[in-house]
């Protein structure tokens, strides 16, 4: 088959590793042709253009900028980049008859440009739903379904709903996605939606004793202590004021070390919480190069994963893998819509509770410093090979399609 992914996303090294880049790997190993469009953002001063990668033909298609920018820009970016994906691919693949799309939410502006492939070509259309849009930034302040803002809501509603439509096959991230898709969209078929999650080919990323130490005093982590690492965007989904009081509660903890390292619109709050209380078991820093920060996530003891209290919506971070990838129990704290913390005590291989709940917080540290963390950790690497390949991803959306 010639297959399509399209994404929003830049991609700079097609032959690197990604929860995206991974599952197409499996799709070239199974003898398909792959073809991608991504973004080419104007900050990156540079024209749309074509090249072979890694054995994939990449169309790299200028847009507006999307990723640190404002929210006019970046929302002016996504309404228009269909427009602009479509003409590009009109120019570029107007001789290549796709069998397969495969497209990533978000965004759920997609839908145009699906349309016009699977009209074109009669191509098979497969979604694969890694957030639920408008609802998810509606929970969070960031729209309304009134007002002004309603508009929007509304606008992006219909988007997503005829992306639902347009689509032959839903992958969810979890069962509590199907649940969801099923439940708040009745018209979409109940055999269309399954559970085809976040997946990855999985890598040797475990480190010695000797280089657990090494990379603890590059970054003056304390090598006496048990630490649990945050890794990832730092903005309103993570629900910063809840991780804020939780860390307050951890301040006089003398076993634990907090280590957060990211970026995003919340960082500010982080950082003057940290400048103000200047605890000596706790540590934030900016997002680092992939292979430090995996070398780092390595090194640590307890992955940590956050979700605002306020989501109706059941978010499935992709960072679980890289923690149990690392061989690291996660500790979850999350909103109770979610089925990422039942996925995690279920499977053995950590600890949950809800966002809004200090004290359970302070328990599941307290219940993580008593356990034998390298075996539980081991026991989510298990987990996640039984079921988060990229393999098993690209046979579950073969095997319908």
């Amino acid at each position: 088959m010639k297959v399509l992914f399209v994404s929003i996303s830049p991609i700079a090294d097609v032959g690197g590793h990604s929860i995206s880049l991974d599952l197409l790997r499996e799709f070239k190993k199974g003898g398909h042709e792959v073809y991608i469009v991504c973004a080419l953002e104007r900050k990156q001063n540079m024209e749309t253009y074509l090249s072979d990668e890694a054995g994939c033909k990449v169309l790299r298609v200028k847009i507006g900028n999307n990723k640190k920018t404002g929210v006019i820009e970046k929302g002016i970016t996504t309404v228009l980049l269909p427009s602009r994906y479509i003409k590009a691919i009109k120019k570029y693949f107007s001789d290549i008859k796709f069998d397969l799309v495969l497209y990533p939410t978000p965004p759920v502006t997609h839908y145009a440009t699906v349309k016009y492939i699977k009209k074109r070509d009669n191509a098979k259309t497969y979604l694969v739903l890694k957030d639920i849009f408008p609802q998810n930034a509606v929970d969070i302040g960031m729209m309304t379904k009134h007002g002004v803002k309603g508009i929007l809501y509304k606008y992006f509603r219909r988007k997503e709903k005829k992306l639902y439509a347009i689509s032959d096959r839903i992958g969810c991230m979890s069962q509590a996605n199907v649940d969801y898709v099923l439940k708040h969209n009745p018209e979409v078929p109940e055999d269309k939606v399954e559970i085809c999650p976040n997946a990855i080919e999985i890598q040797n990323v475990t480190i010695t004793e000797e280089q657990k130490l090494e990379v603890r005093r590059k970054y003056g982590i304390p090598l006496d202590k048990k630490v649990f690492v945050y890794g990832g965007n730092l903005g309103r989904p993570q629900g910063i004021p809840f991780i804020i009081e939780c860390l307050k509660t951890q301040i006089n903890n003398p076993d634990a070390y907090f280590l957060v390292v990211g970026d995003g619109t919340e960082y500010g709050k982080l950082e003057t919480f940290f400048n103000s209380v200047n605890a000596e078991n706790m540590k934030l820093m900016k997002r680092l190069p992939k292979e430090d920060y995996d070398r780092m996530v390595a090194a640590c003891d307890v992955g940590m994963i956050f979700l605002d209290h306020r989501f109706t919506i059941p978010n499935f971070p992709s960072r679980l893998l890289a923690y149990m990838q690392a061989e690291l129990p996660v500790l979850a704290s999350t909103d109770p819509n979610t089925d990422i913390g039942k996925v995690i005590v279920d499977g053995d291989f950590g600890w949950w509770c809800e966002s809004d709940d200090i004290q359970a917080f302070k328990k599941c540290v307290d219940d993580a410093l008593k356990s034998d963390l390298k075996s539980v950790g081991k026991t989510g690497f298990k987990y996640l090979e039984d079921h988060y390949t990229s393999k098993s991803a690209y046979e579950t959306i073969i095997s319908k399609l």
